[in-house]
């Protein structure tokens, strides 16, 4: 059984406090100290509120909406927990994605989210109706940080963070 990552996203501090308790999963970072905190917990005496940044758990499915498709940057920052709950990747508001289109008639998707690609490196094949099989390979190597699924057609969008 497969889990489904965890998606944070920054979010103004009056979205998430009510007081000093929040009021809804979210995490509250300051500087380098970073605590997770559930509905109804209180924000500790050690984060000041006013310097804290407020980063509220979202679906993760809808993590496109936080994306520039034009420019391919991040609009918030935000965080993304793999389903082992141990693996966090931080992506910061206007930090460039590879948004990779995997389009034809048969798609067999190879990395998953979570997985670190590199550049030749096949993340996706696509099989033509005359049955060629093409592999696709990022131009950077990088991790995969979403893949946005159509449901009218088995076509995709991987979302790579590149390396540098």
């Amino acid at each position: 059984m497969s889990r489904t990552p965890q998606l944070y996203v920054e979010v103004p501090k009056e979205e998430c406090l009510e007081g000093r308790r929040v009021k809804h999963d979210c995490i509250v970072i300051q500087d380098n100290i970073e605590v997770r905190l559930r509905e109804g917990e209180e924000v500790p005496e050690f984060i000041q509120v006013d310097k804290a940044k407020f980063l509220a758990k979202e679906i993760y499915d809808r993590f496109h909406f936080y994306v520039d498709h034009y420019e391919h940057r991040m609009k918030v920052d935000a965080i993304i927990v793999y389903p082992d709950r141990r693996t966090k990747i931080y992506l910061k508001k206007g930090d460039e994605l590879l948004l990779l289109p995997v389009e034809g008639y048969v798609v067999t998707l190879i990395a998953d989210v979570g997985n670190r690609v590199r550049k030749g490196d096949a993340f996706a094949a696509v099989t033509t109706r005359k049955g060629e099989v093409h592999y696709l390979k990022p131009p950077k190597p990088g991790t995969v940080v979403y893949i946005d699924e159509f449901t009218n057609r088995p076509h995709y969008i991987y979302y790579i963070l590149p390396e540098f």
